[in-house]
């Protein structure tokens, strides 16, 4: 199959990559700096989102899209600024993404576009999963919500749609894993706020075998939730983080403090939400890395 992805130069989209190459799949990669990539014979570099860019002529027959682009969430304080840049990459990208479905003479048959779990409210007690219709309040769930309803527009041109609801990807030299590592490696590593809230997580490998299986899947369609089936609560995911790096668990991060350091930001890892991955499981996905032990284990091996 000939797929187009955006956010490939990306933590989740190289790992996607490799495996569709793996797959004898062919790649193009849309960027806005294709001269800085070496383009193979499954991977081609296409230019996008620049002033005289037309990757609609670069693209033929074009069967499934992957829509990963916008500013990541990790990059710095969540002020005015950068929340607005957040938010209108997502929504750029997205509409780029469909004034190319709208210019090529085939239109591909499915568009996996990334959104998150933070759709959902948090809680301590509740458990969410796709049929679950309450939506967080929040900046990034009004982000997501937005997000997944521009992505949908693709419908109105026959595209089935599906929206992947990102847990917290884990891997250990990019996402959020080295930045949470860091106290314990440093001998300073603790609960960080209550400890009671959930951390929805998935591990790298599992995150691009799902878009693959979603891909091949052609009766899923809609939001589905790409997180491990066994969410943990932030102090057993930092109990056995130390195990696995062999650093104690000791120094508590306390709430205001991570509020005055991050400001709403905060929010990733002071809130969160039980979300299970229902839509993946009843279709007969399984995931090699379920437990975070699992998980952990194969990353720091």
């Amino acid at each position: 199959m000939k797929i187009l992805l955006s956010g490939g130069t990306g933590f989740a989209g190289k790992t996607i990559t490799n495996l569709l190459v793996q797959e004898q799949h062919e790649v193009y990669i849309l960027t806005r700096n294709p001269d800085l990539y070496d383009s193979t014979k499954q991977v081609h570099y296409v230019e996008w989102l620049t002033e005289n860019a037309q990757p609609e002529k670069e693209l033929e027959e074009i069967d499934w899209i992957i829509n990963l682009a916008g500013e990541s969430i990790n990059n710095g304080r969540w002020n005015d600024d950068q929340k607005k840049r957040i938010y209108d990459s997502r929504m750029e990208a997205t509409g780029e993404i469909l004034r190319i479905i709208r210019a090529l003479d085939i239109t591909p048959s499915v568009l996996i576009n990334a959104s998150a779990v933070g759709y959902y409210p948090p809680s301590e007690t509740k458990i969410f999963t796709e049929t679950s219709t309450e939506k967080g309040h929040n900046f990034l769930a009004e982000t997501v919500i937005d997000w997944e309803k521009k992505a949908r527009l693709a419908e109105d041109e026959g595209v089935r749609v599906a929206c992947a609801r990102f847990g917290i990807i884990l891997g250990k030299k990019d996402g959020a894993l080295p930045s949470m590592a860091m106290p314990y490696k440093l001998m300073v590593g603790g609960t960080v706020g209550s400890g009671k809230q959930w951390l929805s997580w998935v591990h790298y490998q599992d995150v691009a075998r799902a878009i693959l299986f979603v891909l091949e899947h052609h009766k899923i369609e809609g939001p589905f939730n790409v997180t491990a089936p066994n969410p943990t609560r932030m102090k057993e995911f930092g109990e056995t983080l130390g195990q696995m790096l062999n650093r104690p668990h000791w120094i508590p991060a306390p709430s205001f403090a991570l509020k005055l350091a991050l400001g709403d930001k905060s929010s990733l890892v002071l809130e969160g939400q039980k979300v299970l991955p229902k839509v993946l499981e009843e279709h007969g996905f399984t995931f090699l890395y379920p437990t975070l032990h699992e998980a952990l284990e194969e990353i720091y091996s």
